[in-house]
C-alpha cells in the first residue's frame, strides 16, 4: 500500500477548548486529548510541519464573563489563560508520544513556554517541532480563531485546518435543527462573511482572504480526518480558492 502523501507543507491545525474535554463537556479528557496527539504524530510523521491553536471555552469563555457583569478584557485574558491549560495538556500527550514540541505563549510566562516571536516559532517548525500557540493573541476582544488566522499568516501556514465537534463540514443552517441543511463541498470567503455561515468571526475570515489562506472544515470526532485533510483527500469544506 503506497504511502499518502501531504498536499500541505505547513498547517495551523484550530482546536476548541471544548475538543478536549470529550463527552463532559467542561475540563480535560486526556484520553480525547491522546487521540487528537496521535493523529498529530501522524502528520509529523509524514514530514508535516504542525502548529496548534487552542481555545479554551471547556475552563472559560471571555463572552461568558460579560455575559455576568464582568469586565470583558479581564474576561478575555483569563480565557487566555485557560487555553494555556489546555496547551500544557496537549504537550505534554504529544510528548508521550515521542514527539518534540515546543509551547510559545502571547502572554509572558516563561516557566510554563517560551514567549511567542515569529522567527523563532518558524525555525521550530523547520526543525519538526511541534509549536503549541498559547494564550491567543494576547489582547481582548480578539477569538482564537482570529489567533490561528494571525499566527497562519505570519508563519506562512499553506492552510487553517478547522476541527469542528459534530458536523462534517460547513451547513447553511444547522443540520442538528434542520434535516433539511445543505452542506457545502466548497465556498470562497466574502460567501461565510455574506451568508453569516459561523465557521468563524468576521475578523479571522477578513485575514485568511487578505493573505489568500485556504480553511478546510471537518469533523474532528471522526478519527483519521484531520490525515485525510492535509493529504487532500475530499472532506468537510474547503473554504477559499485552489
Amino acid at each position: 500500500m503506497a504511502e499518502k502523501t501531504a498536499k500541505y507543507k505547513r498547517v495551523v491545525l484550530k482546536l476548541s477548548g471544548e475538543a478536549l474535554a470529550g463527552k463532559a463537556g467542561f475540563g480535560l479528557d486526556l484520553a480525547k486529548v491522546e487521540t487528537i496527539a496521535s493523529q498529530i504524530k501522524t502528520l509529523s510523521d509524514m514530514g508535516v510541519e504542525v502548529s496548534v491553536v487552542v481555545g479554551g471555552g471547556n475552563f472559560w469563555r471571555g463572552v461568558k464573563g460579560e455575559s455576568q457583569g464582568m469586565d470583558r478584557a479581564t474576561s478575555d485574558y483569563m480565557g487566555m489563560l485557560a487555553t494555556v491549560m489546555n496547551c500544557m495538556a496537549l504537550q505534554e500527550r504529544l510528548e508521550r508520544l515521542g514527539l518534540d514540541t515546543r509551547l510559545m505563549t502571547a502572554i509572558d510566562m516563561r516557566e510554563v513556554g517560551e514567549p511567542y516571536i515569529r522567527r523563532k516559532a518558524i525555525h521550530h517548525l523547520k526543525q519538526k517541532r511541534v509549536v503549541i500557540f498559547g494564550a491567543g493573541s494576547g489582547n481582548p476582544y480578539f477569538s482564537t480563531d482570529t489567533t490561528a488566522a494571525l499566527r497562519a499568516a505570519e508563519i506562512g501556514a499553506d492552510v487553517i485546518l478547522m476541527a469542528k465537534q459534530g458536523t462534517d463540514g460547513v451547513y447553511d443552517s444547522d443540520p442538528n435543527e434542520n434535516p433539511n441543511a445543505k452542506k457545502y463541498d466548497q465556498l470562497d470567503y466574502m460567501e461565510l462573511i455574506q451568508k453569516r455561515l459561523r465557521v468563524m468571526d468576521t475578523t479571522a475570515t477578513t485575514l485568511c482572504m487578505d493573505n489568500r489562506i485556504p480553511l478546510v472544515v471537518f469533523d474532528l470526532d471522526v478519527y483519521g480526518n484531520i490525515e485525510k485533510a492535509v493529504t487532500g483527500e475530499k472532506v468537510g469544506t474547503f473554504v477559499g480558492r485552489e
